[in-house]
């Protein structure tokens, strides 16, 4: 097709924002997103251990988003999850068509091209394959992709070894509140009750990228998103005022801050807003990893240590579900809206 149908055109105040991915990812001015060296993040040495930590939480404090580098998972793992899931977007539709959600029966697990609360109400242009992928009883195996054969072998492995650097991550956090390494991974919900939640976002050539998102402005509602891709750029972090292009860092894992931990560190740590861009010439494919903690039986909140009364509870109590559920009507509902839109 030459022109995108209607439905995916952003509103005009927007388009302006929307500029040539490739030649934003290669400019050198300006903000760049930090990337972290992990190597040293449990070493023998205090010294360097320390620095290593200082390293995540400023980023963590500065951005909500970082790429970490020597994260410990191997290259070759990675490698088995890239080519899984782009073998299982390489099929023709009919075969992708039986993993399908339904949407409106609730289902959201399976493949989809739609997520149904997006907030302006507009199409996305991208497919996507959404599922639970830890704790392993929590998975349902039967809507799992079978073909490739690798597929379901290279993403437990994948989600095991996540799940580790979830909980190194967490601890380096919680000190950084002058907590005790458990605390934020306890209040997440811990080995038990986090839920790591795999979607696989695939991002089709656009003809008219400059008038499409692949997906819009959000912050992720989880407490941490761990993303790979296919070094084809596309994610954009509004940072300062302004949408800044995250550059393609070889073997590293994108890391966002995402609202849960914001709540529970009362705003010290970010979760910064940002979006996905398309592009005429390649398919750009990234696999999200949300860690999201259970609906209804936690209440986020700000824990008591982080408020004082110089700085008191930015966010209310509510249930993960309730913060949700808020999220959506608030970012439907302009008139209410406290997150920045892009052209502000």
């Amino acid at each position: 097709i030459e022109r995108i149908p209607k439905e995916y055109i952003r509103p005009e105040e927007e388009r302006p924002s929307i500029g040539d991915i490739f030649a934003e990812e290669k400019m050198d001015g300006g903000p760049q997103v930090p990337t972290v060296d992990l190597k040293g993040i449990n070493s023998e040495d205090l010294e360097v251990r320390e620095k290593c930590r200082e390293e995540l939480r400023k980023a963590a404090v500065d951005w909500g988003v970082m790429h970490l580098v020597n994260h410990g998972i191997p290259e070759e793992l990675t490698g088995r999850v890239k080519a899984a899931g782009e073998g299982f977007f390489g099929q023709p539709i009919e075969e992708k068509e039986k993993y399908a959600n339904d949407q409106a029966a609730g289902n959201v697990q399976g493949y989809g091209s739609k997520l149904a609360n997006n907030a302006s109400g507009q199409l996305e242009w991208e497919d996507y394959f959404f599922h639970c992928v830890f704790p392993e009883d929590k998975t349902d195996l039967s809507i799992w992709p079978k073909t490739p054969s690798d597929y379901i072998a290279a993403t437990r492995e994948y989600a095991k070894q996540l799940r580790a650097l979830t909980t190194t991550v967490l601890a380096v956090l919680s000190q950084g509140l002058g907590l005790e390494e458990e605390r934020l991974e306890k209040e997440v919900g811990g080995m038990e009750e986090l839920l790591l939640q795999m979607k696989i976002n695939y991002y089709p050539k656009c003809p008219q990228p400059e008038l499409a998102l692949g997906v819009e402005a959000h912050t992720d509602v989880s407490a941490l998103t761990f993303i790979l891709h296919n070094m084809v750029p596309g994610l954009q972090l509004f940072y300062e005022g302004k949408w800044v292009t995250a550059k393609c860092v070889p073997n590293s894992i994108i890391m966002h801050v995402g609202d849960t931990v914001e709540i529970l560190s009362n705003g010290k740590y970010k979760s910064i807003l940002h979006r996905g861009v398309v592009n005429r010439e390649k398919v750009r494919v990234s696999w999200a990893v949300f860690c999201e903690p259970p609906k209804e039986k936690i209440i986020l909140q700000p824990l008591p240590e982080t408020v004082s009364e110089a700085d008191p509870p930015r966010f209310p109590p509510r249930t993960f579900a309730q913060h949700i559920k808020h999220k959506l009507f608030r970012l439907t509902d302009q008139e209410g809206a406290d997150t920045p839109k892009p052209d502000e």
